[in-house]
């Protein structure tokens, strides 16, 4: 076990959960969080594909149990995780990786959601009704993953990781 990347993802973690009741959009069952799309890409880019999960999964669980995600983040947030963290580990490209991000999260994610919200959760929704509020979400996260990144990279953070 690698003591820096569990820590890295630990950290990555425990951002997404404290920032999980501060910066949300309602959108019907949904909270749209861009919070988690930043965490997706840069754990995908740092961490891999499977930390990257790994942390998508723990930041959708604890904000379900402290009352302040949905099960909708489960679908959503751990595919466009595994997808950032394919790309990226695939092509070494943080532009693809963060493609990989919005697609997995804001297509599939968002039509995965579908019979998350109609069987598991009682909501009734079209089946398509989660993909725009997804891809807008993955969007901005993703994008601003994609800065950060640009920035740590400038700045010679990426090294020491």
């Amino acid at each position: 076990m690698n003591i820096k990347k569990l820590t890295t993802a630990s950290l990555l973690a425990a951002i997404g959960v404290a920032s999980g009741h501060i910066l949300y959009v309602p959108v019907g069952a949904s909270k749209v969080f861009p919070v988690q799309h930043t965490i997706n890409l840069l754990s995908g880019v740092f961490l891999g594909p499977g930390y990257a999960v790994a942390v998508a999964f723990t930041i959708s669980l604890m904000r379900n149990l402290l009352g302040t995600g949905s099960l909708l983040a489960f679908p959503g947030s751990m595919i466009g995780a595994l997808l950032a963290g394919l790309l990226f580990r695939r092509t070494k490209s943080a532009l693809l990786a963060m493609l990989g991000e919005i697609i997995g999260t804001g297509i599939i994610g968002g039509i995965v959601a579908y019979p998350v919200a109609a069987f598991i959760m009682g909501r009734e929704a079209a089946v398509l009704f989660f993909v725009t509020p997804f891809l807008l979400s993955s969007t901005v996260g993703a994008v601003i993953g994609l800065g950060i990144f640009k920035l740590m990279v400038k700045s010679g953070v990426t090294n020491k990781i």
